[in-house]
């Protein structure tokens, strides 16, 4: 995928991300992440060696396979250098290395994809994420998030698929995004789309597939990369950049 970033001069080989919870256009295995990203290792093999030390952890476990998809809103922690790492979309929509403080690395944000039954009426959700959560509050509805504790995998809040909340776009044109719900257009027999507008006011729209709910009213539950997601024009990026040579 164009998001990682390879550049065509070392090669047309990628590796390609092994099967979890993550689809594999939409995930950054940990092999780019450690060597093209955060340029801890110069190879794959140095990858390897990194990770059988069994020094990174995602989402609170340690991983030891170097294609392992890392996505959207997963933490990668490495204890020992005390760094933590959110996964993140910036508004160019590539994943970008966004350090999160210790506090904020003991929980995620989670899509619900599914809300289901299990065996013996148990009620159950399903995220983006392929979690499974069981017993989750009945409020709990298709397209809402959950902010998820990493350590005992519980639900400790709710923030509602609703209009005046913060969302973003994890999918399409405008992938990475913010902003706040105007409304939400049903089609018959189509995609519903979702209207947002962003702090400058400018608004855009998009599948309700790909709205990603980050907090109630305009308060982010997660913190945001540099830029807090607002798009700019490449007339309004180049002044920016002239801005700080002057």
């Amino acid at each position: 995928p164009k998001h990682w970033m390879l550049d065509k001069l070392s090669g047309v080989w990628a590796p390609k991300p092994s099967a979890g919870p993550h689809k594999s256009q939409e995930c950054l295995p940990l092999i780019v992440f450690l060597r093209n990203r955060l340029k801890y290792a110069l190879t794959k093999k140095e990858v390897q060696q990194i990770l059988m030390q069994r020094l990174i952890k995602v989402d609170g476990r340690v991983r030891t396979d170097s294609t392992f998809p890392t996505g959207f809103q997963d933490v990668v922690s490495i204890e020992k250098t005390g760094e933590n790492f959110r996964m993140i979309y910036d508004v160019k929509g590539r994943f970008t290395v966004h350090r999160i403080s210790a506090e904020e690395a003991a929980y995620k944000l989670c899509k619900v994809k599914k809300v289901t039954t299990l065996a013996n009426g148990v009620p159950a959700i399903v995220t983006h994420d392929g979690r499974t959560i069981r017993y989750p509050h009945p409020d709990v509805k298709i397209n809402d998030s959950v902010k998820v504790d990493i350590e005992s995998a519980k639900i400790t809040e709710t923030y509602k698929f609703e209009t005046g909340n913060l969302v973003t776009a994890t999918g399409g044109k405008n992938l990475g995004r913010v902003g706040v719900i105007t409304q939400r257009e049903k089609i018959p027999g189509g995609f519903d789309l979702v209207h947002i507008k962003d702090v400058m006011g400018r608004s855009f729209a998009t599948r309700i597939g790909n709205v990603f709910v980050l907090g109630s009213g305009n308060k982010a539950a997660v913190s945001l990369p540099r830029g807090k997601g607002v798009w700019h024009t490449i007339i309004e990026e180049r002044d920016t950049r002239l801005e700080k040579l002057r």
